[in-house]
């Protein structure tokens, strides 16, 4: 196994010059939720569609359903469903499948889709049949050919059963994500994830026996009382199932989640550190150790949180680019993305939110869901940024002339400052030919600082506002 000289947690903010965390937020789409707004003019989708490029779209299904919160969970989802629930919704969902394929053949051009996910929330929530039903939304209504693309579906492995996959597998799903985030049943309690080993063994058992191409296991260091040894043997016993693809996490502690509820203020608040420094330190020595672990056997890293078995396939479409190509979500908590907006339907975290705003999706009609209701217009800079941010955070980084193709210009003259700083910092790689801009492995260890780093200063007025209420 490599080892690695640790570095301190605390890092130079390259926006800002100030001290910052390693772990400022996770950042997988920008701008985030909490900065969009309602759009006041309600715009037609056909409007927004109108002249976008749609020959590569990817399309994502949202089932804000789990049978239990994880402590560490603020995602768009709840507890259970009322008897009809998941029924109004997947009716609900079929109605805005049918608005949006009507609005995006009024707006011209041949939309074809390049990539498909489900997600939540925890779609294998829903039953086999209602499994069988979201596939023929997706194909039916949206035109998606769900065996000739790459298909990602998220489950947990109590909703892993064998009727479930068997409809997965039957339907062409390519990869199958499952969160286990600990082998450990002290440590799956601690992070309130209540589950036993050998629960998560027979979900893994019957997804194998399901033979699904790509296996994803998903596994959450930082966890209170977890240690190098306890880590490895999570890191070893996902390794026993020879997984395509693994992620590991670093645990967040978010307000209104079970450990926020928790938190002191300090730490996890459940006695992993007495300090946020300290904390930070534990999260970077176990990324580090589990980064090396992996490499060593036979993986190679692609950002911070993945890491892909050589030789596995890829599995998120080859001629879907997510800095450029666009996007169309569906369910209550799916964003879009055109060139010029992003747009969704509203946010919450809290619960008692969570549940109005399903119920209140599941009474929408088909006109209803023809129109943008909260989003974020991509202004100014706001599109340089997002291709920015979302290609640096990939291992191998952004072609430079990719940019340059698109916006006329380079990331070193429209982002001169920030990238100064993280090349002060060690955080870009120095070896890296001139016509790619790459991290270092220091700043992909850093890469939840690197992306906020990234943020307009309007985007952050917008979340700090949010985060406010």
């Amino acid at each position: 196994m490599n080892t690695t000289t640790i570095a301190p947690a605390t890092s130079i903010d390259p926006a800002t010059s100030t001290a910052t965390r390693p772990y400022e937020s996770y950042v997988y789409a920008y701008p985030h939720k909490t900065a969009y707004r309602e759009l006041t003019d309600h715009p037609p989708l056909r409007d927004l569609w109108a002249g976008e490029p749609v020959g590569a779209l990817s399309l994502y299904a949202h089932i804000p359903f789990c049978e239990v919160r994880c402590g560490f969970c603020n995602l768009f989802t709840r507890i259970g469903a009322p008897e009809g629930l998941t029924t109004r919704y997947l009716d609900a969902l079929e109605r805005q499948a049918g608005a949006v394929r009507e609005a995006l053949d009024a707006a011209g051009g041949e939309p074809r889709f390049a990539a498909a996910a489900f997600g939540g929330g925890t779609p294998t929530f829903l039953d086999a049949a209602e499994l069988d039903r979201l596939c023929d939304i997706a194909e039916l209504r949206m035109g998606a050919d769900l065996r000739a693309i790459p298909l990602s579906v998220e489950a947990s492995p109590a909703t892993a059963t064998a009727d479930r996959l068997a409809v997965l597998a039957d339907r062409g799903t390519t990869r199958l994500s499952l969160g286990v985030q600990s082998f450990d049943d002290t440590e799956s309690r601690a992070a309130v994830r209540p589950q036993r080993r050998a629960d998560v063994e027979a979900a893994l058992s019957r997804i194998r026996d399901a033979r699904i191409p790509v296996l994803n296991i998903d596994l959450i260091y930082g966890i209170d009382g977890q240690t190098e040894r306890s880590w490895q043997r999570s890191l070893d016993a996902a390794l026993a199932w020879q997984p395509e693809e693994l992620y590991l996490y670093p645990l967040y502690v978010r307000p209104l989640t079970g450990l926020g509820r928790l938190s002191t203020g300090t730490g996890t608040g459940t006695g992993v550190a007495d300090t946020e420094t300290a904390w930070d330190e534990q999260r970077l020595r176990l990324y580090r150790f589990g980064r090396d672990h992996l490499l060593a056997q036979g993986y190679e890293q692609v950002s911070m949180r993945m890491f892909r078995r050589r030789g596995a396939p890829a599995t998120g479409g080859e001629d879907y680019a997510c800095q450029t190509d666009g996007m169309i979500g569906l369910g209550c908590g799916a964003r879009s993305y055109t060139s010029a907006l992003h747009y969704s339907f509203d946010y919450a975290v809290g619960m008692s939110e969570i549940r109005g705003i399903i119920d209140a999706y599941t009474t929408r009609s088909a006109q209803q869901f023809a129109t943008a209701e909260f989003g974020r217009r991509m202004t100014g800079d706001e599109p340089r940024r997002r291709h920015l941010l979302q290609s640096l955070l990939q291992a191998e980084g952004m072609p430079v002339d990719d940019y340059r193709a698109r916006f006329g210009t380079g990331p070193e003259q429209d982002f001169p400052v920030e990238l100064g700083r993280f090349a002060a910092a060690g955080w870009l790689d120095a070896t890296a030919a001139p016509e790619r801009l790459r991290l270092s492995a220091e700043g992909l260890a850093h890469s939840d600082a690197v992306g906020p780093a990234l943020f307009s200063d309007p985007v952050r007025a917008l979340m700090a506002e949010y985060d406010a209420k």
